[in-house]
């Protein structure tokens, strides 16, 4: 029970780490001018002094928000000073105390405390009993810990008060300052006890979990021990009978292996230093499961196995077109490789990159070129891939270290010149762990790649006869080294002609096989293709199409299981029961000619597409406003457009002061897709000149070209796309810059005989082409002579 409080003025200590008790004497070091004055100032006084602990020993200069509240007053024994500005000070607990106010922190810390002292009065019979449980539960934490020693436990077991009893046992405990701090913050004695029994009984547990680790260490040492004798007499038994053991078997297994392999000489020293390895090494390291993961990649890889090719042009030309429609540019390019190839013997392996939007094949022609060559075929996706360690492997320093995807594929295939496939090469990020891009250098650089070295197997591998395809759906993500060293083939999007083509010979004889059906159950004749195509689906490629050729084959197969019998014919009647509602509307041109609207002519990933520019005058001061979400490219190519139409407007019959009276807002429709580009710049410039002129622009025409200042229409990319698109959409007559000649040679025939191309120079060309007068009676100034161009018919 408590004698009594008092209230008196002490230095402070701080104490890191430490906690003092009452009765308890114990000496530290003290090196913190703080602390050093705190106690020259209890020295000058009554030598005591109030230690009480950091709650963060961290801290170096402590806050009173850092410094336990209860803490023990203590009398100072001796002083010494150490080398290094420290003193070693010995201290004798006295008694609890409780910071009541900080009369001071500078220099050091001084409080006003209250003393809680302890009455020498007799233990109730519950206090004894509690005392001898803690008694008990101490003697066997002693007994686990074996560092309390015996003189210890005697002079605490003659202690009879039982709070002094609880404070020695607490200071000979190994515990953490916050279970000491709760120990000495508890006053009432009877409570003492029970929290010190608490962790006691924590403690213990703690203990004998600790012995049991210790005695399973030490059980498995000298199982270790002993397996290793036993081991060591069982070799020299069979040393002495002329047997071998077994990893001396395994190594021989593994040097026949290798032996088989035809390696280099250079090369099959290398290996055989591993078994080596592998024979000398215990059989309890851990090195050797690393050794022996490392030998069985190496036996496995094809060194030196290829397959033959066939080189038989008109069986190859054959599976191709099974497998494909169209593609002309990359069967040619595949059949003239397996033509050197018969004529010169052996050849570099060509590196391609076929580039398209999605859907259009590029991934299964790559099988249907394997098939055709009669090599294997291996294929590794690259998209998303950040790490450099993917291509090349982790070195074997590393706990489960394996090789790249180029090693692991070229295992897989089991032969040294498979058709491999790189898939999405354009969707490789990099990041700290280094960019899988550069490590793809080495793999497709004809002059490197024969001596490819993987981190993991660190022996040169050759790549040089491996077919390798990759495949993108654009080329600006690709870095232009691992560019460079690839022939890129582009893989255009399908026209409709060739989409209805693949529907009827590919995609629908597979769709009704799969779904259990048969000719005999579902037919579709050719105006059902062409309304899924025009009406359900938006694509450069065919991946939508097969899906809803496939939706109308599992609503056919439902009504047979249900029992009606029949052929089901799809017409183009036929096609909104069974598909619902159309998603798109096809022809999407104007129904009449309109002022400030022109059509134009974008390319997107998907393929190519038409956008109807929209420009509006309204009264203001000659501000340009750019809505639907430009890019700046876009952007500057409306602001040259503004520029010519300001520059030429006498001519074009429009207010001379029309920027100084009147706003112009452009707008291009759909203004949550980003564009960006000068292939519209023509397109808004017409849009303009119609808006302020009131004339209209022709809704039948379509047009794409950059335009300068002065007026020129410099070439674009994307041709074929944007002719493709503008076919689908019921455009007839198609403005292009005069450079773009070239490109129609990609367009298909059957497309350009629909079509009527114009060939430009300057923006007045365009203005005659494009927009009308303003009556009907009003002759447009241009040529009606034709000539042909290219094998084109174009209007000149």
């Amino acid at each position: 029970m408590e004698k009594g409080k008092f209230v008196r003025v002490l230095p402070l200590l701080p104490l890191r780490g430490l906690l003092v008790f009452p009765k308890m004497v114990l000496h530290f070091d003290v090196g913190r001018n703080k602390s050093i004055g705190a106690l020259e100032e209890a020295m000058v006084g009554d030598e005591k002094i109030l230690l009480s602990a950091q709650k963060d020993p961290r801290v170096d200069f402590p806050s009173p928000e850092d410094i336990f509240s209860t803490g023990t007053v203590a009398k100072i024994k001796q002083l010494l000073k150490m080398p290094g500005d420290t003193i070693r000070v010995m201290v004798e607990g006295l008694h609890r105390g409780r910071i009541e106010e900080y009369i001071q922190t500078e220099p050091f810390f001084k409080v006003k405390i209250r003393e809680i002292m302890e009455d020498e009065v007799e233990a109730t019979s519950e206090v004894e009993a509690l005392a001898r449980s803690v008694m008990s539960l101490f003697e066997s934490y002693a007994e686990l810990n074996r560092k309390i020693s015996p003189e210890a436990l005697v002079s605490i077991g003659n202690l009879r008060h039982p709070g002094r009893f609880a404070d020695a046992i607490a200071s000979h405990i190994n515990l953490k300052i916050e279970d000491k701090q709760r120990i000495l913050e508890t006053i009432d004695i009877k409570e003492r006890l029970t929290v010190l029994f608490e962790i006691l009984t924590r403690e213990i547990e703690i203990l004998e979990l600790e012995r049991k680790i210790n005695n399973r260490v030490k059980k498995q040492l000298e199982k270790t021990q002993k397996e290793f004798y036993l081991r060591e007499q069982i070799k020299a038994i069979q040393q002495e009978l002329g047997e071998q053991d077994e990893r001396v078997q395994e190594a021989n297994e593994y040097r026949r292996k290798v032996k088989a392999l035809n390696l280099s000489e250079e090369l099959e020293q290398k290996v055989l230093k591993e078994v080596e390895r592998l024979e000398k090494t215990p059989p309890a390291s851990a090195e050797i499961a690393v050794i022996r993961n490392y030998l069985d990649w190496i036996v496995a890889l094809p060194w030196n196995k290829v397959t033959e090719d066939v080189l038989d042009v008109q069986s190859a030309q054959k599976i191709l077109d099974e497998g494909h429609y169209g593609l002309e540019k990359v069967k040619e390019r595949i059949l003239e490789f397996l033509a050197v190839r018969k004529l010169a013997g052996v050849t570099k392996a060509p590196i391609l990159c076929l580039v398209g939007p999605p859907g259009v094949g590029k991934t299964s022609l790559a099988r249907s070129i394997a098939k055709a060559m009669g090599r294997k075929f291996v294929r590794v996706s690259l998209g998303g891939i950040r790490d450099e360690a993917e291509i090349r492997g982790h070195r074997r320093t590393y706990v489960g270290s394996m090789p790249g995807r180029i090693i692991q594929g070229i295992r897989q295939a089991g032969t040294k010149n498979p058709v491999f496939l790189l898939d999405e090469v354009d969707k490789m990020t990099s990041d700290f762990r280094g960019n899988p891009a550069a490590a793809l250098l080495e793999v497709l650089d004809p002059e490197q790649n024969h001596s490819f070295s993987d981190h993991y197997i660190e022996l040169p591998f050759d790549l040089s006869k491996v077919l390798f395809i990759a495949t993108a759906n654009t080329l600006f993500n690709i870095p232009k080294p691992l560019l460079d060293r690839m022939e890129v083939i582009s893989i255009p999007g399908y026209t409709e002609h060739e989409k209805l083509e693949i529907a009827k010979l590919y995609i629908i004889p597979r769709q009704i096989n799969e779904h259990g059906l048969g000719p005999h159950n579902l037919v579709f004749s050719d105006d059902a293709i062409i309304k899924i195509i025009r009406n359900y689906t938006r694509e450069a490629g065919v991946r939508n199409l097969e899906r809803e050729i496939a939706s109308i084959c599992r609503k056919v197969a439902k009504s047979v299981v249900e029992g009606e019998k029949g052929t089901v014919e799809i017409d183009g009647a036929m096609v909104e029961k069974f598909l619902g509602a159309p998603r798109y509307r096809y022809g999407i041109i104007e129904d009449t000619d309109q002022v400030g609207v022109a059509t134009g002519l974008a390319w997107t990933e998907m393929g190519g597409d038409i956008i109807n520019v929209e420009a509006t005058v309204m009264k203001g001061k000659g501000k340009l406003i750019l809505t639907g979400k430009l890019g700046d490219v876009m952007q500057e190519s409306a602001h040259a457009g503004y520029t010519y139409v300001r520059s030429k407007a006498g001519e074009l019959g429009i207010d001379e002061d029309f920027h100084e009276k009147y706003d112009v807002h452009i707008h291009v429709p759909e203004g949550a897709i980003p564009k960006d580009g000068p292939s519209a710049g023509i397109t808004m410039a017409c849009a303009l000149i119609s808006a302020l002129s009131g004339r209209p622009v022709d809704r039948t025409v379509a047009m794409t070209g950059e335009i300068t200042l002065r007026g020129r229409v410099l070439p674009v990319g994307g041709i074929k796309e944007k002719v493709l698109a503008a076919h689908r959409a019921g455009i007839k007559t198609i403005i292009l810059p005069e450079e773009n000649i070239k490109d129609l040679e990609e367009v298909p025939q059957n497309v350009k005989e629909e079509l009527c191309f114009i060939f430009v120079k300057t923006m007045d060309e365009v203005i005659k082409r494009a927009i009308k007068p303003l009556s009907e009676n009003e002759i447009p100034h241009f040529r009606e002579n034709t000539e042909e161009i290219s094998g084109l018919f174009t209007a000149q």
